[in-house]
């Protein structure tokens, strides 16, 4: 057999081939999935048979890209590892995709076809769904005997969409065999619960290659449940689970049990959940909460920190910095003794790695988007963040949650840190709507907890008592919804700032010269669009400018 070490000549190179073969002869439990179990053996044994089928199956004239379109099941798993045995390239479908979007996805990515089940089979076109095994006349198959170069592409992931149309961020099997050795320290002792869609990298890297690169068992659930997580923890002794976005707000909306605390659970891997409910995590479930940051491209990762809310810290040897538009290094931010930031419009910039070190590996068949990803050397990550003076980064919004109100800039994402503290809310985004004359005002979503109602004076009486919130960032308008929320889990503000406050659900207000949240009514959207009309700012109206 030729390995992948051989194979790149004398630098020596791990792939996730190497890391799925390792396990060939590992006969501790390695995958949990409802009530069945399969040893580490069996796994690489059916992993080896969809090698062997996707090898025969796939047309070598075109790029060997394999669409999978499936919830979290065992099948995901084994045409992951065949893919990586067999040199092949899994596109991990968005399911909440439909129509025309959906078939953009496929076409884009090249896939010749896509691997599915009945839930989904209608989504996909006759010629290209494949829903029943034919991989059944290949059983007994052993991995192929060549070995993939590390270079070889691994997978191709889906970004959001929620600025445009969705990007795939080229994986090779070097970049996934190098995050699955970066993991927490895993050993065949751990278990892995692994909840969130293996569509998305957060699965990928937090879970799937470091399960199979440490030996620890994977537990699968088909799709994220609130009410079912404690109940999967307590089950599987569960060591690690990851979470990505609002999921951790999710679990702790269920009824506390007596049994909250009564689990293995070490340590839970969630980026983007808020300040407030990673200390509500801590205390109701006794484990701790780190949140880190991975770009899906890979060209930056960010060591978890333990200060709560971060980003986290770059790792030794990485230069990672937050610069302006020129690319000019930002000035660390100064907090007041109230922990205001006082230097956003100085401290706020894009969250940059100056040493890319090939950690980027481009986007499929995309140059322009390339290029606007990587430029002058640097590796633009898209988010917009501030490093303290203990080189922790903090999250400041997407680029476009830039926000100028009567002349002051600020980013979205420390006011919704703010604003998150409002105890009647389940959750909170921040963005930035027109103003009639110039600039912007300051939008807040709040999906309130179960059985809360909106108080306008007592939510006036919380900004208020908040020493930190900017003398410009309290919210103009107050929009009550559920927040809406993409296929990863990430909160979705494209619609939030669409829509505005020209939208079904109710929104209050502090009209023109009042000091008081009122009840937006249609009259006042009439009088605000006039407004817009008298300034000649009719292009930045919500419905107009979308």
């Amino acid at each position: 057999m030729t390995t992948s070490e051989e194979r790149s000549g004398s630098r020596i190179t791990t792939t996730v081939a190497d890391l799925v073969r390792a396990r060939a002869d590992d006969d501790n439990v390695g995958l949990l999935y409802g009530d069945r179990s399969w040893t580490w053996r069996e796994v690489v044994s059916e992993a080896a048979q969809r090698a062997d089928w996707l090898i025969a199956a796939l047309d070598p004239a075109r790029p060997p890209h394999v669409g999978v379109l499936l919830p979290n099941v065992p099948e995901y798993v084994f045409q992951m590892f065949g893919a990586a045995l067999a040199g092949t390239c899994v596109v991990g479908l968005n399911t909440t995709r439909r129509g025309a979007e959906l078939a953009r996805d496929i076409d884009h990515t090249a896939c010749q076809f896509v691997l599915t089940d009945a839930t989904y089979a209608g989504l996909v076109g006759d010629a290209l769904r494949v829903e029943e095994a034919p991989w059944e006349s290949h059983r007994g198959a052993t991995p192929p005997a060549a070995a993939p170069l590390p270079d070889t592409l691994l997978c191709l992931l889906l970004t959001s969409g929620s600025t445009s149309a969705p990007k795939a961020a080229r994986c090779s099997q070097r970049r996934m065999a190098s995050v699955a050795a970066a993991g927490f320290g895993f050993g065949p002792g751990d278990t892995l619960y692994c909840p969130m869609p293996l569509s998305h990298g957060n699965a990928l890297s937090a879970a799937l290659f470091p399960a199979v690169a440490s030996g620890a068992r994977l537990l699968l659930r088909d799709r994220f449940s609130a009410t079912a997580w404690l109940d999967d923890v307590r089950t599987h002794d569960v060591t690690f689970t990851n979470t990505v976005g609002r999921a951790l707000g999710y679990v702790l909306a269920t009824e506390p049990t007596p049994h909250d605390r009564d689990h293995r659970l070490k340590v839970v891997l969630a980026p983007e959940a808020s300040p407030r409910d990673m200390a509500a995590f801590k205390k109701r479930f006794g484990v701790g909460v780190l949140s880190g940051y991975g770009s899906s491209e890979g060209g930056i990762a960010l060591m978890p920190s333990r200060k709560p809310g971060s980003l986290g810290s770059a790792p030794a040897g990485a230069d990672i910095a937050v610069v302006d538009a020129s690319g000019v290094e930002c000035a660390r931010a100064e907090f007041d003794s109230a922990g205001r930031l006082c230097n956003a419009e100085q401290a706020i910039g894009e969250l940059v790695r100056r040493d890319t070190g090939g950690s980027f590996e481009g986007y499929w068949n995309n140059a322009e988007a390339d290029s606007e990803r990587l430029r002058d050397g640097y590796f633009w990550s898209g988010d917009l963040a501030y490093r303290d003076a203990d080189d922790v980064f903090w999250f400041a919004g997407r680029v476009g949650d830039w926000l100028r109100v009567d002349s002051e800039n600020f980013s979205a994402a420390p006011v919704e840190r703010i604003v998150e503290r409002y105890e009647a809310a389940a959750a909170v985004a921040v963005v930035g709507v027109p103003d009639p004359v110039a600039g912007d005002q300051v939008l807040a979503v709040l999906e309130l907890q179960p059985g809360r109602a909106f108080a306008p004076a007592d939510f006036a009486e919380f900004l208020a008592a908040q020493p930190d919130l900017g003398t410009k960032w309290a919210p103009r308008f107050v929009r009550l919804a559920a927040i809406p929320v993409l296929g990863n889990g990430k909160v979705n503000k494209k619609p939030l700032r669409r829509d505005a406050w020209l939208c079904p659900e109710p929104v209050w207000w502090k009209p023109p010269g009042a000091t008081a949240y009122t009840l937006m009514t249609d009259a006042d959207r009439d009088a605000v669009r006039a407004q817009f009309a008298d300034h000649d700012r009719m292009g930045a109206f919500p419905s107009e400018a979308h």
